[in-house]
């Protein structure tokens, strides 16, 4: 196989496959003319010719790792590009100050449960032998435990969760919030 039969015919498929990774059209092009100086100068150690469009995406593969590499050597963190400031409080930690008020207004058991298994780490299965209570009995507890301290949370305030289930921010609802 020549290298202008390959260009034409997986030219338009490379275009695509780097365009899913690189965002920037002007890199795409730069890379392509990368990839295609690389098959150039390489082709001739591919031995089977089934196996040249493989071969050639693995390339394109591994400039885009190259390019991605490079670029991530030259840049510099400042504080000026960080969307955080250390001195900012996480919201996690500003939700911390909150979990013990709310778990001292459940009611005295569910409260004990979840102090010593939350806040003071003690495993279930121990927590259970020393109260002598069946593990799975105390595995629903904890859970339904947990589904009313979430509930005096959302009563309080309103979360923005991304697409992890992770908390990325909060706000008190109308009302003020007496637990913290």
């Amino acid at each position: 196989m020549n290298i202008e039969k390959i260009c034409s015919e997986y030219q338009t498929s490379l275009k695509a496959f780097l365009h899913k990774n690189i965002s920037n059209s002007d890199d795409v092009d730069d890379l392509l003319q990368e990839i295609l100086i690389k098959t150039y100068h390489n082709l001739t150690t591919v031995h089977d010719s089934n196996k040249i469009k493989s071969w050639l995406f693995q390339v394109a593969n591994n400039t885009i790792i190259d390019f991605y590499r490079q670029r991530g050597k030259g840049a510099e963190l400042s504080q000026d590009k960080l969307w955080y400031s250390d001195t900012e409080e996480n919201v996690l930690q500003q939700l911390s100050m909150c979990v013990v008020p709310f778990i001292n207004e459940l009611p005295r058991e569910d409260a004990a449960l979840l102090t010593a298994v939350e806040i003071d780490g003690i495993s279930q299965k121990e927590y259970a032998e020393k109260i002598g209570m069946k593990y799975s009995t105390l595995k629903s507890r904890v859970q339904k435990s947990r589904k009313i301290l979430h509930s005096l949370f959302n009563e309080c305030c309103e979360f923005s969760i991304d697409n992890q289930g992770r908390v990325m921010n909060f706000q008190a609802r109308k009302k003020k919030c007496s637990s913290c």
